[in-house]
Order: C-alpha cells, then structure tokens, then sequence
C-alpha cells in the first residue's frame, strides 16, 4: 500500500461526554474512600473522564478491594489487531489505586509510584467483556501495595499487576 492508499471501508466514530472532574472531585475529599466509590457505583457521582474514555465501569468496592468491567472493541486495538496493552495496564492501575482509595479516610488521596503488569494473553474484541479487580495486599499511612488480576467471562486469566501507591492528605478543595 501505498503512503497515500487509505484502507477502504466504512469509517468508525465514538464520541465521549464527560461532567467537569474538578466539580465531580470535590465530593471525594470529603468522603471516605469507600464511601465515594459506592457513589460511583451507584449513580450518585458521575464517574471520571478516563473510565468513559476507556469504557471501563466500576462495579464493586469494598475495604480493600475494587472491581472494573470493561468491554474492549475495535477502538482499543493496536496497530497489530488486538486490544492495546495501555487499556489492560489502565484498568490495573484503576483498581489498584480504588482498592487503596476504599481504605482511606476523608482528606486523604494516593498516587501511582509503579505498576508491573505481565501479559499472558492477547485480548480481542472477540473475547467479550473483562473483569479487572485490584486487592490491597498491605495497606499502609505512606504507602499501600496492592495486586490486580484482567480475566474473561470463562475465567481466563488475561494479565496480572503489582503496583506500590503512595498515600498522602489532600489538599482542601478550593471554594466553588
């Protein structure tokens, strides 16, 4: 093919709509972690910008724990033909980071200080919908650690995470 050859077909379009996250935010600075994630969960927070870019939907928290879908399509693919590894290390990274968000008391946040995710499988569009959980294996008032396992609706594992976070009060949210 040529530089100047386009595939033919019919083109794809997705279109993403999203809440203001500074406004959506402010709730979780006053709320328990867990008790901010319930609200996500039930409709009472929108949830953030990246889980509708992504597709992924958090659909269980609890002390410790957190659980995303996801639904991959064509829109994740990589320039190979299946899902790009970026959407499984997301989701890891998501429900690491919620697990030690359910723990966590008001006014305090946490942050990625590394992830390790090792594939061992690819994902398609064809393997359908994806369960994503992150467990707090120590929790801790600097920093938590906590593991994460990608499988299909057959139970299949897809991809494994370790990943560090670290812990520290947030700033008070700025008035409206």
């Amino acid at each position: 093919m040529a530089d100047d050859d386009v595939a033919e077909g019919p083109r794809r379009r997705r279109v993403i709509e999203w809440d203001d996250p500074v406004e959506t935010s402010r709730p979780a600075a006053g709320l328990a972690g867990i008790d901010y994630l319930r609200g996500l969960i039930d409709g009472t927070f929108p949830p953030p910008p990246m889980g509708r870019l992504m597709g992924m939907d958090l659909v269980e928290a609890e002390v410790g724990r957190a659980v995303f879908s996801c639904l991959p399509d064509e829109s994740h693919y990589n320039t190979i033909g299946i899902v790009h590894g970026g959407l499984v290390c997301t989701l890891l990274d998501s429900a690491a980071g919620c697990a030690v968000q359910s723990t966590l008391p008001a006014g305090v946040g946490y942050t990625s200080i590394d992830l390790n995710v090792s594939y061992l499988r690819p994902l398609r569009q064809s393997t359908g919908r994806i369960t994503v959980e992150g467990r707090v294996v120590k929790p801790g008032r600097r920093v938590a650690f906590t593991e994460g396992r990608v499988t299909d609706a057959a139970g299949n594992l897809i991809a494994t995470a370790t990943s560090s976070l670290l812990v520290f009060p947030l700033d008070p949210p700025a008035p409206s």
